[in-house]
């Protein structure tokens, strides 16, 4: 069954439909997000037993490496989401998918520490392409799938950066075994590998989506999102809009925390735990797995939950999530025994990808005109998270463990912070139209498509149900 459309935005998802642009966006966006996720983070598994030896690397020097490749994302997704509204997300994800190919493989003739943290800042641009998938996916679905579409295309794509953990040392040790090159320089072909397949998939999204569903935004000037005559611009509406600035720290709260983890979960279990390169990027393979399911999950209850009970039911399901992963990180940093660490770690893997998935179940409701600079806003949030995460281990001295377990109190507090975003009942009342109109919809084609079923496509004659 293809993805019913209703205003050319699908009020379906169905995984195995390859012909509707909708699902074509569907999955290029996460794949593209995917191979972005895995490139920007290619470093992070090679980082303490190759990168660091090879470019003779301190302990300071590695995280400001990190700090650089979350940092400047900050202003890539600011920018980024304003792009969208002007050039329409097809073209800005091929030229991000172009420049982050050559990014990363250029990051492969660094030789000094100066060179690396150029290539990194460089690196860190592609990190906002999840702005590109949050819009694209948005503008393609309709209300009653918009939580689930984003949450799954943004998780997927979050997979990479588990994927790389486990695949980039496996990739450099098949380096080393073709005599491609010594050990601790193998990491320089190996970073090709994910560039030549960015390269690819920008050609894929440039030929197979668009930037609506009725077609690209050069084509059809009035489909573009532009403020009225008189109005703000929407990237100033956004910002003036206080919701906008709570969910970004409540994305610095989840998304942020997965960037830090995902940054730093190798180098926490090959120090604490005394794993190898390539046993500890298995183990936090794990925690980036959760995005297969749990994200879309969180966005999944979040839209069931507004079913009943509005806009504001999907903040309430926000706010518990964010609060449970507090907790769990709590739980995690306490952890002294490997087994249970891997265990604890997927448990708060699980409310860090729901939460994520809960927060952009919000975002499209904030400003339907201003969704790229909401989407890129919110998005910067998670990067601002991580950076401070990360100048706070720097300048602290705390090890790992110490910090995380500081981190969960602060993930805890900020998810109270979503009981302030509020909707207004004019908002409510609208979103309940809407709603109400695509049961309608749909219950027109289901009537549509039984009554066609009980006729064969010979005669006419009616069938008969067995």
């Amino acid at each position: 069954m293809k993805s019913i459309t209703s205003t050319e935005k699908a009020t379906r998802i169905n995984l195995l439909d390859f012909s509707s642009i909708q699902m074509r966006t569907f999955h290029l966006s996460w794949i593209a997000f995917f191979l972005c996720f895995f490139g920007w983070f290619s470093h992070a598994p090679l980082l303490h037993s190759t990168i660091g030896p090879d470019l003779d690397l301190t302990k300071d020097q590695k995280t400001l490496a990190f700090i650089a490749s979350v940092g400047v994302t900050i202003f890539a997704r600011l920018g980024i989401g304003n792009l969208c509204d002007k050039i329409g997300p097809r073209k800005s994800y091929v030229y991000l998918l172009v420049f982050g190919a050559f990014a990363v493989a250029g990051s492969s003739f660094a030789t000094t520490w100066e060179t690396y943290l150029l290539s990194r800042l460089a690196i860190g641009v592609i990190g906002a392409s999840f702005v590109i998938t949050q819009y694209h996916t948005s503008v393609m679905f309709a209300p009653n799938v918009i939580g689930i579409a984003n949450a799954t295309t943004a998780g997927w794509g979050n997979l990479g950066g588990g994927v790389t953990n486990a695949t980039m040392p496996l990739i450099a040790s098949g380096v080393v075994a073709f005599g491609l090159a010594e050990a601790n320089e193998s990491w320089r072909i190996a970073m090709w590998i994910p560039a030549a397949i960015m390269l690819f998939v920008a050609f894929l999204y440039w030929k197979y989506t668009t930037d609506c569903p009725k077609g690209n935004y050069e084509d059809l000037p009035n489909e573009r999102p532009q403020a009225k005559k008189g109005e703000k611009s929407l990237f100033l509406s956004a910002v003036n809009d206080r919701r906008v600035w709570i969910l970004f720290l409540m994305y610095a709260g989840c998304f942020g925390m997965e960037l830090f983890v995902t940054g730093k979960a190798s180098t926490y279990y090959q120090t604490k735990f005394s794993l190898s390169q390539e046993a500890a990027g298995v183990v936090v393979l794990f925690f980036g797995a959760m995005n297969l399911f749990a994200r879309s999950t969180g966005g999944w209850i979040a839209d069931k939950f507004a079913k009943n009970s509005g806009l504001n039911g999907r903040v309430k399901i926000l706010v518990y999530v964010v609060v449970a992963e507090g907790i769990a990180l709590l739980l995690f940093s306490q952890m002294d025994v490997l087994g249970f660490a891997i265990a604890s770690m997927v448990f708060f893997s699980l409310f860090v990808q729901m939460a994520e998935g809960a927060t952009y179940s919000v975002v499209p409701f904030i400003n339907r005109k201003a969704l790229g600079a909401v989407s890129g806003i919110v998005g910067a949030g998670g990067n601002v998270g991580a950076v401070l995460y990360a100048q706070y281990l720097l300048r602290s001295g705390s090890s790992l463990q110490d910090a995380f377990f500081a981190f969960g109190f602060v993930v805890a507090a900020v998810g109270f912070l979503g009981l302030l975003v509020k909707f207004s009942p004019e908002d409510e009342a609208a979103a309940v139209a809407e709603q109400k109109k695509l049961e309608e919809f749909e219950a027109k084609l289901r009537a549509e498509e039984k009554e066609r079923n009980s006729y064969n496509d010979n005669d006419g004659a009616p069938q008969v149900a067995i």
